[in-house]
């Protein structure tokens, strides 16, 4: 396997397959099975998954909510993605713990740096919740921060789609993917990867990025194993 100890980043938005808004449980399963291929090979695995299936902050906020209240509203969201893909990945018979930013003892853990590094260690799936407990920081920063906290070799950002591309290839059909761009190159062109605080610290620590299509059956695995899947991120 090229990675010991990853962090994988999932969006909110994938849960809700084709359902408007909410948590699909065929896409779950399909994704417990993709995690599941990787923790057989005895792969380290710290998840952190977004909350945009169930509420977003930014959109609150501009219909008038008050930013804060609408962030922690997103935190929250994201505690129950996580319980989600925790019952689904417990169905599969792997072992998990559910860490969040902020204190809801009757459902998890509360986030400790050495816990989750002996959850890792002794073979359990982390699954990080509520963000990075402050408002104003998004799920993609919340990822890197613990992805850099707990020494992952890196940070695979499943998205729908395949690569970071010269521009949107939704919108623009003459766009072209990048198999390997570095950190500058990223900046200079304007690209959309992260945010610019994740970003920025992904950069400063040196954690290398992969952005691939998580829909796609095997991707996943292949990135461990070290084929060219997605686009990486780097130095």
């Amino acid at each position: 396997m090229k990675y010991k100890r990853i962090l994988l980043k999932l969006s909110g938005e994938a849960l809700m397959g084709e359902k408007q808004y909410g948590i699909d449980p065929k896409i779950l399963s399909e994704y417990a099975d993709e995690i599941k291929q990787i923790h057989d090979k005895g792969i380290e695995i710290a998840i952190v998954i977004g909350g945009g299936n169930i509420f977003r902050g930014v959109a609150g906020a501009s219909s008038g909510m008050d930013r804060v209240q609408g962030d922690y509203m997103g935190m929250l969201a994201t505690v129950i993605n996580g319980m989600a893909l925790q019952g689904a990945l417990e169905d599969k018979g792997m072992l998990t713990r559910l860490q969040t930013a902020l204190k809801i003892e009757a459902i998890a853990e509360p986030y400790i740096k050495r816990r989750a590094v002996r959850h890792l260690e002794k073979g359990r799936i982390v699954i990080f919740g509520a963000g990075t407990g402050n408002p104003y920081f998004t799920t993609d920063t919340a990822a890197v921060l613990r992805g850099v906290e707990v020494h992952a070799d890196v940070i695979l950002k499943g998205t729908r789609v395949d690569g970071v591309y010269t521009a949107d290839p939704e919108k623009d059909k003459s766009a072209v993917k990048f198999d390997y761009i570095s950190f500058e190159d990223v900046l200079k062109k304007g690209l959309n990867v992260m945010d610019t605080t994740a970003f920025t610290l992904s950069q400063e620590n040196k954690l290398p990025i992969v952005v691939f299509d998580m829909n796609q059956k095997g991707n996943l695995l292949k990135i461990c194993e070290g084929e060219n899947v997605g686009t990486v991120v780097n130095i």
